[in-house]
């Protein structure tokens, strides 16, 4: 499984659901659909800044991860941008891999 970071902002709708339910019930409610696409709710964090509200999730695939984010912006209360993860195992072995490169002019 593979580990993403959802960044999300509610819109004026959003704002308005999150409003009449509540922090810990739109916690519950998400935790529910990233379980939808076989996916764990490892971290829900509200957040002041950039954006209002991160979460980490671990998912089977992209697919998996694609769907969440396509579903939850179509529904219209959160827009979504999802970035994936990596453990510091994958970066040893990142850097451990060759790759054949020519920088532009040389």
């Amino acid at each position: 499984m593979a580990k993403y970071m959802l960044r999300t902002n509610y819109t004026q709708a959003g704002v308005r659901g999150l409003i009449a339910e509540g922090g810990t019930r739109r916690e519950a409610a998400l935790r529910e659909t990233v379980e939808s696409v076989g996916g764990t709710l490892e971290g829900f964090h509200y957040a002041l800044g950039d954006c209002d509200l991160y979460l980490i999730v671990e998912l089977p695939d992209a697919a998996a991860a694609t769907a969440l984010a396509l579903n939850i912006s179509a529904a219209g209360g959160l827009t979504v941008s999802t970035t994936p993860l990596m453990s510091a195992e994958d970066l040893d072995i990142a850097a451990r891999t060759k790759v054949e490169y020519r920088a532009p002019g040389a």
